[in-house]
């Protein structure tokens, strides 16, 4: 059972999601080394991430063979078996931070009869709030199935102590979407932000492959959908015409769900974008 990043996402998808998280994590670049908190780490992908930019690290996995690929790869960190739905087993205050990579999302599920999902992120929560220097941050990649699964993480965070909430990249889009829980100890003035709200700028999907044509052209290559007739809302091209109004409305059901750092209303909003040469 690896929940780490290499288990659920293409090797560079799994790049871009872990360099994503570091930057969420918003650690001061004074060129300190952190200790960090690796939950879910797998065979230590992420946790490499994590060496490469200069900070120490462990890492804490319920698969005992995916944390012996970590210890045959002679990563840096160290790591520790255990079950994060009974608790995160480590020293109070000790962690200047904590990420984790589609792992988190597990814990909503009954994997068994004895799982409580609610108690089980209770218990994980608490742990890692205790565990968590007075100012520190953890960043949860998370795959929630639905509304309630991402209502019951952000739910089970807040009752233990931590500020912040859920930060959506993309939230327009159905396979470049990643949803991120920025939880903060203690007051913070930190505000993270989501990329792409505004349906612009949309990254390579982690089905997508890009290789160099003659002549330095770049080709995307994808799944490719079949098309039953025009989308309802779409244009002569077949393509779906996000109006103004389409935009304010999916913002306001966003807000209203709880998602933070989603963009004022200006009169800029779903403006028409200049084609490039």
């Amino acid at each position: 059972w690896d929940h780490g990043c290499n288990a659920l996402l293409l090797p560079h998808v799994a790049a871009a999601v872990l360099q994503r998280a570091l930057e969420l994590l918003a650690l001061p670049p004074d060129g300190t080394p952190r200790l960090l908190l690796d939950i879910g780490c797998g065979s230590g992908l992420s946790g490499e991430a994590l060496t490469d930019a200069g900070h120490a690290w462990l890492g804490l996995d319920i698969s005992a063979a995916m944390l012996d690929v970590a210890v045959e790869r002679e990563v840096e960190g160290d790591v520790l078996l255990g079950d994060m739905g009974q608790g995160v087993p480590l020293r109070q205050g000790c962690f200047d931070g904590a990420i984790s990579i589609s792992a988190v999302q597990w814990l909503c599920n009954a994997d068994r009869s004895s799982h409580q999902p609610r108690k089980r992120l209770k218990a994980f929560f608490e742990s890692l709030y205790r565990c968590l220097a007075r100012g520190a941050r953890a960043v949860l990649q998370v795959y929630p199935e639905n509304s309630t699964q991402a209502e019951m993480m952000v739910a089970a965070a807040m009752k233990v102590g931590f500020s912040g909430g859920l930060v959506v990249d993309y939230p327009h889009s159905t396979r470049a979407k990643k949803f991120f829980l920025v939880l903060m100890v203690g007051p913070s003035s930190y505000v993270p932000q989501a990329k792409g709200t505004d349906g612009a700028d949309e990254p390579m999907s982690e089905d997508e492959d890009v290789e160099m044509e003659d002549g330095g052209q770049v080709r995307v290559e994808g799944r490719q959908r079949k098309k039953h007739g025009k989308p309802k809302g779409s244009g002569k091209s077949g393509a779906q015409l996000k109006t103004k109004g389409w935009v304010l409305k999916k913002k306001a059901q966003m807000r209203g769900k709880g998602y933070t750092a989603i963009p004022v209303d200006t009169k800029y909003t779903a403006r028409k974008r200049k084609k490039g040469f």
